[in-house]
């Protein structure tokens, strides 16, 4: 298994970096930054410090989406930063959460997802590509698409991650569902004739390693909360049999949600999450329950635990998986 850091850019730029050069020394090996361009600072300019500063970390968007920015924009972008970083860019994208409700939109259509990763690898290959009518290609592109790694819950989704990413981006940590979810991603790329073996497989939530457990939640119970977010979307889209209770069965004392707390330790949003869904969601607890949950996601296929790196001490907690943890599973 891989590790990875996740920012949300709510804290000095100087920081961000000072805990980018932290991780890669650990063996982080991937750095990933939240795109809600309302919320948060823009992720270019700092994943183009993040790569100026490192020197083996792959770096990339967690996530963007199609709609917010022009996909041609995107594609210029991330071209750019792949010849800065010598080629260690990667896409996370999906169809917009935080960065399009917080301007009262909707998230795009599964359709208009995959169009935009065909526009940009594409582009980022070098090749012409017919834009909206009209035939555009980056010329200067070095030919390299960075991998793209598609995010969701649903079984669209999935199966569209299935059928086009390079990897699934699956914001839990619970090893039923993740297997629940890689079910339709495993659907998607028979029916495509991949081998979905070939798939790499992310799950992404915050952790808190300590021996009070009772405190290591606090920590990390606006977690759950974020992604009652996609929860509710999906409820309001499929039928109820056809999703895990133990996925929506959690949401139906939410009173709502303030994406102006969105990430934020302590924050009223979660109050409606319970104990049980927070430790299926996370990562809590002294080191030993860290690993077995670790071994647990990789046995149903996980193949880069992402640590979201915003619930207080992150240097305490990279120096904790350095020590704890990544030796475990290097070895």
């Amino acid at each position: 298994m891989e590790f990875g850091i996740t920012f949300k850019a709510d804290m000095p730029v100087e920081r961000i970096l000072a805990l980018t050069r932290q991780a890669e020394t650990a063996g982080f090996l991937y750095g990933w930054s939240f795109d809600s361009h309302i919320l948060w600072k823009d992720p270019y300019p700092l994943l183009t410090l993040m790569a100026a500063n490192t020197k083996r970390m792959r770096l990339g968007t967690l996530v963007t989406n199609p709609v917010v920015r022009d996909m041609t924009v995107t594609s210029s972008l991330f071209a750019t930063l792949n010849l800065i970083s010598g080629g260690r860019m990667q896409l996370g994208i999906g169809r917009g959460d935080s960065s399009r409700r917080v301007l009262g939109k909707k998230p795009t259509t599964v359709a208009k997802l995959e169009e935009a990763v065909h526009v940009f690898r594409e582009l980022n290959a070098g090749r012409e590509v017919m834009y909206d009518g009209q035939p555009v290609r980056l010329t200067w592109a070095n030919g390299s698409p960075p991998r793209v790694w598609v995010a969701g819950y649903g079984p669209k989704v999935m199966r569209l991650a299935g059928k086009i990413a390079d990897g699934v981006i699956l914001q839990f940590a619970d090893p039923d569902l993740i297997s629940w979810c890689l079910g339709f991603v495993k659907e998607g790329a028979r029916e495509a004739g991949r081998d979905p073996k070939t798939i790499e497989v992310m799950s992404a939530a915050p952790v808190w390693m300590s021996d009070d457990v009772k405190a290591a939640r606090e920590h990390v119970r606006w977690f759950p909360a974020l992604v009652s977010n996609h929860v509710v979307d999906l409820v309001s889209r499929y039928k109820p049999e056809e999703l895990p209770a133990a996925l929506t069965a959690y949401v139906k004392d939410r009173a709502g949600y303030n994406y102006q707390h969105h990430c934020e330790v302590g924050s009223d949003n979660a109050e409606f999450v319970s104990d049980e869904v927070v430790d299926r969601f996370c990562l809590v607890g002294p080191a030993d329950a860290h690993r077995k949950k670790l071994e647990a996601l990789a046995r149903v296929g996980v193949t880069q635990f992402n640590i979201y790196l915003m619930s207080g001490e992150e240097e305490k907690t990279l120096e904790d998986y350095q020590r704890e943890i990544l030796p475990r599973f290097k070895s």
